[in-house]
Parts: structure tokens; C-alpha cells; sequence
């Protein structure tokens, strides 16, 4: 995560928070003056190479700009070119330290909080960094020819104005304690970056960015390899030491995961995240993993579960009526799949807020009753009795032929019934729904899932396309259902309104998959987006976790509570333990370093 800092403006009013760094709630693990994050090796050697494989759905790419809508940006680009006022660590979660900002200061009122630069801060090109290159940037990511997602995290943000060449201030709409996180992580570039250009036209210029890395040889649409800048402004700030060690990282494409794991076991790179249970169980194998040259290891996180689920998009009419799309859920026998498929790999995703204080469980307390009250009548009754569980097919009175008929029941209520061989409505028309994939081995994980349905006589089709395709169906919201895995947070905030505010349902491009128009939804998501305390951000958070299930616009999968990780153990070190919140590639791309002889033992 990038967040934002503390500076005291001699000529500004009383601060609420005024520091090196800032933090959500007010509590942060590092002092003023630390050396280094405990998880890094202050003395780690820069040199050597990282070759890793990209786990991008994508398989090639077409430009360089990682902030527009359109095309394919090159992995990790967006992580390692440029960097932004705070900078998170990955052993804590909401707080920030200063980065390209040396302090920050918000507002009593919170409604603005300023960064200083420091003043060492260098573009790629050798330009100091600017206030002026930080507005820029927020105007620019907010303006029509950035995606909108932008637009969205950033709409209760009032502007950005410069004070003087150093020093910017971001005011808000109204106070929000999400906020100076949220403008504290946004990418800094320079405006000599496809000047003269608008926005969305600069698609293969290179990159003017103040991170440790530049784009070195680019085979394009392929691999690209990024250097490490020997003059990095921020090699020897404590945020920075012990990081980005290696000279040069290549991102190397494979067009199938076949290709994929062949090359892994050819030795063609040394890193790679395992997301298949079947390759993780039975396929990633052979003479380099016997000999110890390649490794597989699990390293356990507390990261949130995540939400990767089935995403019913709503605008669709035949999955407009609840009891429908609850009925498309009981055709799921998950504990059959996790066991033939998954190799009992996979926990199953429960909810919204999995593995979080904001997890909503039992039946809701007094103040999310408070919360859900006023919509009584307009979300599904069950939301205020106990918590969502998903259908289940093992265990005393639990089957999926109990669950099949449960459907059945479900549908006839809605206006389904089985007659001529297929699930038909008053008038006639048949069921038939598509599920939209850019994987064409994604049906083998679906297709227990049609074989079900069919046993209530809908048909499900199972459409597979190039990524390019994919994601243009996706931004016009062109599909039935689609599978989605949503990043987990332990701090929810103005994300939610992406996923599911009223106002993304209609824009084109934004993350409102499943097309949500609730104003219980909007009310409990602006509710947790302006809570400033965990006692108000709980019930909300607990409260919005019950709608969102209990509407089943979403049909939760699988999640994983370890990193799977295989890599190339004579060539890469790192520092154990993994910091608990880590994801695993950027703990790798940002803290590991190239082994050599005098390095010492190898970690297993």
C-alpha cells in the first residue's frame, strides 16, 4: 500500500496529524529516525538478475501506460517506475511513511492535508519532482482519458493546489480518514511525459517515473526486463534500504500455462506464484526440484480471504430476481470439487470481509440493526437474521440433491418452471445463460457447475476468448457471469463504491461488475467510506457484509491462506520470516537479492 505523510505548515491551521508517516487509526509500528523495515536485509547486495513469469491473465502486451482503459500494460510496470508520496510496509496494515513526501499534515477538520517533497526527489530524466508534477498527475488520472477507475477513488477528493515548488495540498469534500491515504498513494509522473499529447494517446512513450527501475530491452508484446537506476533519489532513505536489490528484473510471457510450466522445469526462470492446486500437487515436478535448484515452499499471510467469486451481472434481465440467482449458487458442490479437483487445497470463501475484523457472523448486533433498519423491506429479509453461509453438501441433512430442490423452489417463486426440456418463464423462454472466460481451462473448474444446472434445466455456456476480448466485453459490461477475485482489505473504503455504488452501474470501464443499484448499499458503503473510528467502521463494514450475501449478486469461490511460491534456490536469497501482509511477488521483486558464492546457505 502507498500512503501519505506529516508536514507542519508554519502558516496553516491546528493539524490533527502531523508526522513522518501517517496511520488510519492513529497507531504506527515505526518511529521517526528508524533504519530500515525489520523485514528487509539493510545489507543485501544489489546486482544479479530476477527472471520471473508473469501470472497475468494477459499474454502479451501493447503499451506503457499503465493508467489508461484501453490495452494491455507490461506486468509490474505501474509497481517499480514510479513512486508516490507514502509508501506502505508489508508487516502493518494502513499506515504510510514518507517516500517522495518528507512529512504530511491534515487538517483539524480533515478536509485537506498537505505533503512536503522531499528535496532530493528525482525524475528518471533528472528533473526534481515537483508539486507541480503532483497536481499534474492527479488531474490527469481523474480527467476523461484516464481509467475511471481513478475518477472513482478520487471523487470526494476537492482538487489539488501548489503552495509553493515543494509543498501540495489535496482537499477533500467532506472528511474522510481514508482519504490522505488514498492521494498519498497515488503514482507521481512527470508533465514532460507525452507532453502535448491528451492522456489516452500516450500509449508506447517511454515513461518519465521517480521509482528504482527504468524499462530496459523490451521484447514487445513479450518480455520487457526493467533496470535498476544506479541513481535512484531514494537508495538511502530508511523506506528504501534494503530494497530493490537486484540490477535487472526480466518479466518473461508464456501463451498457455503448458508452456509455462515446461519452461519452469527447463530452468528458463526462477520465480514463479502457484495459483493451480492440480500443478501444485501433481505437475510441478522433475530433476531440478530432486537436485534443490528449484524449490517449493508455502509461506503462510494474513492477508484478507478476498472475495474471487462468480459475478452475476444484474443488468441482465433473467438474473435481476434474487431467488434466481440464490438458486444458481445451490448448484455448486463445492466440498465435491475442493475434494476430486483442489486436492482439499482450498478453503472456501465465505463472504465479503473474509479473514478481517469486518467479517459479519451470527445474527446482527444492535448497531448494524441501527444501520439495516431504515431498508427493511428493501434488502432481502434474511439479511437480518444469521449471516450467510454457503450451500453446503456434506455433512447431517446437507446434499446437493437438498440443495437442487431448494432451487427448484427458489425458481418456481420467481417463474421458472421445467416443461419442453428446458427451465422456461411465462412466456416460454428457456434459461440460457453464458459464462464469460479468457481461460480456456477454466471449464474444467465450471464444468461440475453446468452439469448441475442442467439438472435444473438451465443451460449455462461456457465461452472462452482472448484476453483482449475479454476485457472489452468486460468494460461494456457485455456477459452473464463472469469469475472475479477481489483483493481483500483490512480497511474497506472508497473501493466499495467502485464495486458496488449506484453511480459506476452505468460507466463504462468501472469495477461495478455486477451492476449494483441499492441505495442500502450505497448508504452502508458511504457510511464506512466516512466512519472515523473502528467502532463506526465495524458495524458498517458488518452491515454492508450481510447485504451484499444475502443478495447473492456474487457466488463466492476459493481462496488460499499461503503464498505457494517456486523458486530457483542457487539463485535468489531473501530474509525470513515473509512479512505477514505481503503480497508474494512484490515481497520478492522488492526485498529478495541475487545469491552469490560467499552468500551462504542456501533457504529451504
Amino acid at each position: 500500500m502507498r500512503v501519505l505523510l506529516g508536514f507542519l505548515l508554519a502558516s496553516a491551521a491546528s493539524t490533527a496529524w502531523a508526522a513522518h508517516g501517517y496511520a488510519l487509526w492513529g497507531d504506527m509500528k515505526y518511529p521517526p529516525g528508524f533504519s530500515h523495515f525489520d523485514y528487509v536485509n539493510p545489507g543485501a547486495p544489489k546486482g544479479g538478475e530476477l527472471i520471473m513469469v508473469s501470472n497475468l491473465r494477459y499474454s502479451t502486451f501493447d503499451k506503457y501506460n499503465p493508467f489508461t482503459m484501453k490495452g494491455s500494460p507490461p506486468a509490474y510496470l505501474g509497481n517499480v517506475l514510479f513512486d508516490t508520496l507514502l509508501t506502505g510496509a508489508m508487516d502493518e496494515t494502513a499506515t504510510g511513511y514518507g517516500l517522495l513526501a518528507e512529512d504530511v499534515q491534515v487538517a483539524d477538520d480533515r478536509l485537506s492535508v498537505v505533503f512536503r517533497l522531499r528535496p532530493q526527489a528525482r525524475f528518471h530524466n533528472g528533473d526534481a519532482v515537483r508539486a507541480e508534477d503532483v497536481k499534474h498527475s492527479y488531474d490527469t488520472l481523474v480527467s476523461p482519458q484516464a481509467s475511471p477507475a481513478y475518477r472513482t477513488m478520487l471523487r470526494e477528493v476537492q482538487g489539488a493546489e501548489v503552495i509553493d515548488a515543494r509543498t501540495v495540498r489535496f482537499r477533500f469534500h467532506q472528511p474522510n480518514r481514508e482519504l490522505p491515504l488514498t492521494v498519498g498513494g497515488l503514482p507521481v509522473f512527470s508533465r514532460k511525459w507525452g507532453a502535448g499529447k491528451p492522456f489516452d494517446q500516450v500509449v508506447v512513450d517511454t515513461p518519465i517515473g521517480s521509482g528504482p527501475y527504468r524499462i530496459g530491452p523490451v521484447q514487445f508484446g513479450r518480455d520487457i526486463t526493467y533496470v535498476r537506476d544506479p541513481q535512484y533519489w531514494a537508495r538511502d532513505l530508511n523506506v528504501a534500504r534494503g530494497t530493490s536489490n537486484f540490477e535487472r528484473i526480466t518479466v518473461k510471457i508464456y501463451r498457455d500455462n503448458t508452456a509455462k510450466l515446461e519452461a519452469l522445469k527447463a530452468g528458463e526462470f526462477d520465480l514463479m506464484t502457484v495459483y493451480s492446486a492440480g500443478d501444485w500437487a501433481r505437475r510441478i515436478n522433475g530433476r531440478r526440484f530432486d537436485t534443490g535448484e528449484l524449490v517449493k515452499k508455502e509461506f503462510a499471510h494474513k492477508l484478507p480471504a478476498g472475495f474471487q467469486s462468480y459475478v452475476l451481472n444484474t443488468r441482465r434481465p433473467m438474473l435481476q430476481d434474487v431467488r434466481v440467482r440464490e438458486a444458481l449458487g445451490l448448484a455448486i458442490d463445492y466440498e465435491w470439487m475442493n475434494r476430486q479437483m483442489f486436492y482439499g487445497g482450498y478453503p472456501r470463501v465465505r463472504d465479503l470481509f473474509g479473514n478481517t475484523a469486518c467479517e459479519a457472523t451470527g445474527l446482527p448486533g444492535a448497531d448494524e440493526l441501527a444501520l439495516l433498519a431504515p431498508w427493511r423491506g428493501k434488502i432481502p429479509d434474511a439479511v437480518f437474521g444469521p449471516m450467510y453461509e454457503p450451500p453446503r453438501t456434506e455433512g447431517p441433512g446437507q446434499s446437493l440433491r437438498a440443495n437442487l430442490r431448494h432451487a427448484q423452489q427458489l425458481l418456481r417463486e420467481a417463474g421458472w418452471t421445467y416443461r419442453d426440456g428446458a427451465l422456461r418463464d411465462a412466456k416460454g423462454q428457456p434459461m440460457v445463460l453464458e459464462y464469460l472466460d479468457s481461460r480456456e481451462g477454466g471449464v474444467r473448474t465450471v464444468g461440475p457447475w453446468i452439469q448441475n444446472l442442467e439438472k435444473l434445466g438451465i443451460k449455462l455456456r461456457f465461452s472462452s476468448t482472448d484476453f483482449a476480448l475479454y476485457q472489452q466485453r468486460l468494460d461494456k459490461f457485455d456477459y452473464d457471469i463472469i469469475s472475479l477475485n477481489i483483493p481483500g482489505t483490512h480497511n474497506p473504503g472508497q473501493e466499495l463504491t467502485e464495486l458496488f455504488g449506484s453511480k459506476q452501474a452505468d460507466v463504462e470501464g468501472s469495477a461495478s461488475y455486477a451492476g449494483v443499484k441499492s441505495p442500502a448499499v450505497d448508504a452502508l458503503a458511504n457510511a464506512i467510506v466516512g466512519a472515523r473510528s473502528l467502532p463506526q467502521l465495524l458495524p458498517a463494514c458488518r452491515a454492508l457484509d450481510r447485504v451484499i450475501m444475502h443478495s447473492h449478486y456474487h457466488i463466492p469461490q476459493w481462496t488460499l491462506s499461503s503464498h505457494r511460491v517456486v523458486y530457483n534456490s542457487q539463485k535468489l536469497a531473501y530474509h525470513p520470516p515473509m512479512p505477514p501482509y505481503a503480497r508474494a511477488e512484490e515481497w520478492v521483486m522488492s526485498t529478495w537479492w541475487a545469491r552469490s558464492p560467499a552468500s551462504g546457505p542456501r533457504q529451504r
